[in-house]
Protein backbone atom coordinates (compact mmCIF):
# COMPACT_ATOMS: atom_id res chain seq x y z
CA UNK A 1 0.00 0.00 0.00
CA UNK A 2 1.55 3.24 -1.18
CA UNK A 3 1.56 6.06 1.36
CA UNK A 4 2.68 9.63 0.82
CA UNK A 5 2.67 12.00 3.77
CA UNK A 6 3.38 15.69 3.26
CA UNK A 7 4.54 18.10 5.94
CA UNK A 8 6.14 21.50 6.26
CA UNK A 9 3.36 23.76 5.10
CA UNK A 10 2.43 26.91 6.98
CA UNK A 11 1.98 30.64 6.78
CA UNK A 12 4.77 33.01 5.76
CA UNK A 13 5.10 36.54 4.54
CA UNK A 14 5.96 37.39 0.97
CA UNK A 15 9.65 36.79 0.32
CA UNK A 16 9.87 34.09 2.96
CA UNK A 17 10.80 30.42 2.65
CA UNK A 18 9.33 27.04 3.47
CA UNK A 19 10.54 23.50 2.95
CA UNK A 20 7.96 20.84 2.24
CA UNK A 21 8.67 17.17 2.87
CA UNK A 22 7.02 14.09 1.46
CA UNK A 23 7.67 10.78 3.19
CA UNK A 24 6.97 7.90 0.83
CA UNK A 25 6.48 4.23 1.58
CA UNK A 26 5.01 1.08 0.12
CA UNK A 27 5.93 1.43 -3.55
CA UNK A 28 8.35 -0.87 -5.32
CA UNK A 29 8.87 0.93 -8.61
CA UNK A 30 12.40 0.51 -9.90
CA UNK A 31 11.99 3.66 -11.90
CA UNK A 32 9.69 6.35 -10.65
CA UNK A 33 8.98 10.02 -10.55
CA UNK A 34 8.04 12.03 -7.49
CA UNK A 35 6.17 15.24 -8.10
CA UNK A 36 4.81 18.24 -6.29
CA UNK A 37 1.54 19.77 -7.40
CA UNK A 38 -0.57 22.56 -6.02
CA UNK A 39 -4.21 23.53 -6.14
CA UNK A 40 -6.35 26.46 -5.12
CA UNK A 41 -10.11 26.19 -4.77
CA UNK A 42 -11.88 26.39 -8.09
CA UNK A 43 -8.79 25.73 -10.16
CA UNK A 44 -7.17 22.63 -11.57
CA UNK A 45 -4.27 20.99 -9.84
CA UNK A 46 -1.04 22.16 -11.46
CA UNK A 47 2.41 20.66 -11.53
CA UNK A 48 5.20 22.45 -9.69
CA UNK A 49 8.30 20.25 -9.76
CA UNK A 50 9.31 16.64 -10.21
CA UNK A 51 12.34 14.42 -9.73
CA UNK A 52 12.86 10.91 -11.04
CA UNK A 53 14.77 7.89 -9.83
CA UNK A 54 17.84 8.96 -11.82
CA UNK A 55 17.82 12.42 -10.29
CA UNK A 56 16.53 14.26 -13.34
CA UNK A 57 14.38 17.23 -12.39
CA UNK A 58 11.75 19.41 -13.97
CA UNK A 59 10.09 22.63 -12.90
CA UNK A 60 7.19 24.64 -14.09
CA UNK A 61 8.11 28.11 -15.31
CA UNK A 62 6.54 30.06 -12.49
CA UNK A 63 8.83 28.47 -9.85
CA UNK A 64 12.11 28.24 -11.72
CA UNK A 65 14.86 29.93 -9.78
CA UNK A 66 12.78 29.99 -6.59
CA UNK A 67 11.91 26.38 -5.80
CA UNK A 68 14.24 23.39 -5.60
CA UNK A 69 13.22 19.75 -5.51
CA UNK A 70 15.49 17.12 -3.98
CA UNK A 71 15.29 13.63 -2.59
CA UNK A 72 16.88 11.56 0.12
CA UNK A 73 16.82 8.04 -1.29
CA UNK A 74 17.94 6.46 1.96
CA UNK A 75 14.97 7.94 3.81
CA UNK A 76 12.50 7.89 0.90
CA UNK A 77 11.77 11.57 1.38
CA UNK A 78 11.30 14.18 -1.30
CA UNK A 79 11.71 17.85 -0.44
CA UNK A 80 10.53 21.04 -2.01
CA UNK A 81 12.53 24.06 -0.91
CA UNK A 82 10.49 27.17 -1.65
CA UNK A 83 12.24 30.53 -1.52
CA UNK A 84 11.12 34.04 -2.44
CA UNK A 85 7.53 33.02 -1.88
CA UNK A 86 4.79 35.16 -3.38
CA UNK A 87 1.11 35.48 -2.43
CA UNK A 88 0.22 33.69 -5.66
CA UNK A 89 2.07 30.62 -4.35
CA UNK A 90 -0.70 30.20 -1.79
CA UNK A 91 -2.26 26.78 -2.36
CA UNK A 92 -2.63 23.27 -1.07
CA UNK A 93 0.53 21.40 -2.07
CA UNK A 94 0.37 17.71 -2.90
CA UNK A 95 3.05 15.08 -3.30
CA UNK A 96 2.55 12.30 -5.85
CA UNK A 97 4.39 9.32 -7.29
CA UNK A 98 4.30 7.76 -10.73
CA UNK A 99 5.91 4.61 -12.10
CA UNK A 100 8.41 5.31 -14.86
CA UNK A 101 9.67 8.77 -15.65
CA UNK A 102 6.76 10.25 -17.56
CA UNK A 103 5.96 12.28 -14.49
CA UNK A 104 8.69 14.76 -15.36
CA UNK A 105 6.20 16.32 -17.74
CA UNK A 106 4.20 17.34 -14.65
CA UNK A 107 0.93 16.02 -15.99
CA UNK A 108 -1.65 15.13 -13.38
CA UNK A 109 -2.72 11.96 -15.21
CA UNK A 110 0.81 10.53 -15.11
CA UNK A 111 0.68 10.08 -11.36
CA UNK A 112 -0.69 7.02 -9.61
CA UNK A 113 -0.73 7.90 -5.93
CA UNK A 114 -1.24 11.11 -3.99
CA UNK A 115 -0.72 12.45 -0.51
CA UNK A 116 -3.31 14.32 1.50
CA UNK A 117 -1.74 17.74 0.96
CA UNK A 118 -0.22 20.48 3.08
CA UNK A 119 -1.40 24.08 3.02
CA UNK A 120 0.94 26.93 2.13
CA UNK A 121 -0.25 30.48 2.73
CA UNK A 122 1.81 33.50 1.70
CA UNK A 123 0.69 36.92 2.87
CA UNK A 124 1.66 40.20 1.27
Amino acid sequence: QVQLVESGGGSVQSGGSLRLSCAASGYTYRTYCMGWFRQVPGKEREGVAAIDSDGAMSYTDFVKGRFTISQDNAKNIVYLQMNSLKPEDTAMYYCAVSSGTYGLALLYESYDHWGQGTQVTVSS
